[in-house]
């Protein structure tokens, strides 16, 4: 086992709100004086507690206002827990919120130098990953465009090229990993398993349960603030997630999170069947109307590939 990198004990964060913007200064102090200003507080998280090692990948998941991004925010030092404390070790490159850290009216090629000395590096080591950053986020062309020229995207891969690119020890993602097309999501993890087998810690908050399936070993469900679970066993858990997301059923224990788990398998299996049933009509549909060799051959490639056992069904009823 690997050092210890991230420790969060027993975090709990609150927030604490009033109604002073719906109101004048000299109604605010009247209430002050008279002890009607009624302070709100909100807790967004309440007791997070789990620890990651070096190459671990955290996946943090849960409905929106569960606490995650707070989460974040707290690890990273933005945020000081009410209570319990968060260790780090070694220093955290983290994308929060992509527009954070550039500005508008500079150039790509600024705000990389920008972004890369507000996560503590010097211009020396800025002038010898530039190209390497700028070649990952496909901007060459770019270089001296203003940010605010770029796209949603443009400005989303030059962030996640500069955080992955300049060696941290703990990497942190809020929904990065989403943006963007197809072929840079595909690029993108293949770069974050890369790096994670370097030895470098990452912690995903991502709505995707797939893309946190294939990129995490650990995990971490939180709902409301609350705790549901933390552990390595990141399949089950995964599957215990998607199943609360199909029937709204929180798990209160681990006999509840057994029973999601095989709710989950149950109605998996039954979708693979079905799934399986029609890529077999679709192939024999195919042969029977006499498809050209070359598409028929394609198919054949498709399902021996990812659907042996709709191929098998298919000899079976050809027979």
């Amino acid at each position: 086992m690997g050092k210890t990198v991230v420790e969060c004990n027993n975090v709990s964060i609150r927030y604490k709100t009033g109604d002073i913007k719906h109101m004048g200064l000299k109604d605010y102090l009247i209430k002050r004086v008279t002890g009607k200003y009624v302070v709100k507080e909100f807790w967004a998280d309440k007791n997070i507690s789990f620890s990651l090692q070096e190459g671990d990948m955290l996946g943090i998941v849960g409905t929106n206002g569960a606490g995650k991004s707070t989460l974040l925010k707290a690890i990273t030092g933005i945020l000081d827990p009410v209570k319990g404390n968060v260790k780090t070790r070694g220093n955290i490159a983290a994308l929060l919120e992509l527009s954070s850290g550039f500005d508008l009216d500079l150039t790509v090629k600024e705000n990389a130098y920008l972004r890369g000395a507000m996560l503590g590096y010097t211009r020396q080591f800025m002038d010898d990953k530039y190209d390497q950053i700028i070649e990952f986020a496909e901007l060459e062309q770019f270089q001296d465009y203003t940010f605010s020229a770029l796209s949603s995207g443009m400005r989303s891969r030059l962030a996640f090229s500069i955080a992955c690119l300049v060696n941290p020890d703990i990497l942190i993602l809020d929904e990065v990993l989403s943006v963007g097309d197809g072929a840079f999501r595909k690029k993108s993890g293949d770069k974050m398993r890369q790096i994670l087998s370097e030895g470098i810690t990452g912690i995903l908050v991502s709505h995707s349960i797939t893309q946190v399936r294939e990129l995490c070993n650990k995990i971490l469900w939180i709902d409301h603030g609350n705790q549901i679970a933390f552990g390595d066993n990141a399949e089950f858990l995964c599957n215990c997630y998607e199943e609360f997301l199909a029937t709204g059923k929180l798990p209160q224990n681990s006999d509840d999170l057994n029973e999601l788990n095989a709710a989950f398998e149950k109605r998996h299996a039954k979708a693979m069947r079905e799934e399986t049933k029609r890529e077999t009509e679709r192939f024999l549909q195919m042969l029977r109307e006499g498809e050209s060799e070359p598409a028929v051959e394609a198919a054949l490639a498709i399902l021996r590939e990812n659907r042996p056992e709709a191929l098998k069904l298919a000899y079976r009823k050809l027979d």
